[in-house]
């Protein structure tokens, strides 16, 4: 199937400066994404410096990496896969070990005041934080492209799901690795995702990058985007590194049913939903709070 997005980026944009939260929930139910343009933008420059010396870091430590199923970490918790033909070394990053314990400026973002209103009008009145935050990273001159698929296949949850924000850091178009989204595609459901050079994605023949719209941004753009809404991005061709960052709430019900990194763990994590769902009753997940409150529950 190859057929073209019939959306424009139009259709799913708004400014921080002319913030309508209402209009911008309401553009996130329909399409299953929002682009809101500037409202990271007072935190990009620290955030931007904490992720290049946490890439610096990292890259001293790659002598030390451990293998793992995902690719290789090393000790500080960067996760590095194969690097491309060519490359001048064997590894490349893929997430940074940055996260809301290593960068103040990072955890501020997670409060930032525009972003949970909409997140609120969004959820309702009881949010939390999903996760510890996380930072991508593509290096220059080829770094990883991250096919298309659905944060479901790696973290399916029994309600609503969790709503990511991603903000460039960078100016981001299609040359350094633009975010792609396909509106609209949060109604399909889960979708069987497969193995991939970046971990689990979608079927190529299925969903070619020309059904997605490409999110071309300035740094401090942000894109919001539901948890079974199909995105991903292609290479970084450019010489400059393009980082991301990515900020997820939940409703304080909601939680993790099934999860995985590749189609066996997730699969066997299928097999073991039941228990899982029995499994919340501990809370061992819980966020931070950013709206609302946090009712007791035996």
């Amino acid at each position: 199937m190859n057929q073209e997005s019939n959306y424009n980026v139009e259709d799913i944009e708004l400014s921080v400066d002319s913030l309508d939260v209402e209009k911008a929930a309401d553009i996130f139910e329909e399409h299953g994404c929002l682009v809101v343009r500037g409202l990271m933008k007072p935190y990009i420059e620290k955030i931007n410096q904490d992720m290049e010396a946490a890439a610096s870091e990292s890259l001293a430590l790659i002598d030390e990496a451990e293998k793992i199923v995902e690719g290789w970490r090393t000790p500080n918790g960067t996760l590095f896969i194969p690097a491309p033909d060519g490359y001048d070394r064997d590894k490349q990053i893929m997430v940074l070990a940055m996260n809301y314990q290593t960068s103040g400026a990072f955890f501020q973002s997670a409060f930032d005041e525009n972003a949970i209103r909409i997140v609120e009008a969004i959820l309702g009145p009881n949010v939390e934080i999903f996760g510890n935050g996380q930072c991508l990273y593509k290096e220059p001159v080829g770094g990883h492209p991250k096919h298309l698929h659905q944060d479901s296949a790696y973290f399916e949850h029994r309600y609503q799901g969790p709503v990511g924000i991603l903000n460039y850091v960078v100016d981001t178009d299609l040359v350094n690795g633009a975010l792609h989204v396909v509106p609209g595609s949060h109604k399909l459901g889960q979708l069987k995702h497969v193995d991939t050079f970046s971990h689990l994605g979608l079927e190529e023949d299925e969903w070619p990058w020309e059904r997605s719209l490409p999110v071309i941004g300035k740094a401090g753009d942000s894109i919001f985007f539901n948890v079974k809404t199909i995105h991903g991005s292609k290479q970084n061709m450019s010489d400059k590194p393009r980082p991301v960052f990515i900020n997820r709430y939940r409703r304080t019900d909601d939680f993790v049913i099934i999860g995985g990194t590749t189609a066996q763990n997730r699969a066997e994590a299928e097999k073991r939903a039941a228990a899982a769902e029995e499994a919340k009753k501990a809370n061992s997940d819980r966020g931070l709070m950013v709206r609302g409150f946090r009712p007791f529950s035996a």
